[in-house]
């Protein structure tokens, strides 16, 4: 049994201690924001906060959430369900396509955003290299984190 918070809700999972995060959020727990990509931590469309550090949850173990706080796509909205400042800049500046890496593009850029409430567009670029999009979406998705950081 493994034990944490997921977006603010405890919850308990009884599955091996050694099973990837990624698939306890997407089976055990239905939540199917982080993605598999590469299933290697080089693509980030599996990103999740826990204790509001970036990890890529295909390469690390749900014991790693034991007791901590684990921060998902459905945890950067509002109270009510609507969508949060990041989403809301993600969603005006069109920036997801197939949307595929967009999951782990906010949660990378909400961690850059907690510790940088101003980045420059140099710092969003550096602090979201290590995600992946094939669609070509990076400069959307740098005008997004940007818009959303000018209207916190």
């Amino acid at each position: 049994m493994v034990a944490f918070m997921l977006n603010g809700t405890d919850v308990d999972v009884d599955v091996p201690n050694e099973s990837p995060l990624l698939y306890v959020l997407n089976f055990d727990l239905n939540d199917i924001g982080p993605k598999y990509g590469c299933g290697r931590s080089q693509c980030g469309s599996c990103t999740v906060l826990i204790d509001g550090d970036p990890v890529r949850s295909c390469d690390v173990s749900v014991s790693a959430a034991a007791g901590r706080s684990v921060t998902s796509l459905r945890g950067l909205r509002e109270a009510d369900g609507s969508p949060g400042p990041l989403q809301r800049a993600f969603i005006e500046e069109q920036a997801a396509q197939c949307g595929f890496c967009t999951s782990g593009a906010m949660l990378q850029a909400q961690a850059l955003l907690d510790r940088n409430p101003n980045p420059s567009e140099s710092e969003v670029r550096s602090g979201l290299n290590e995600i992946l999009c094939r669609c070509g979406t990076h400069n959307r998705i740098i005008r997004a984190v940007l818009r959303a950081a000018e209207e916190a």
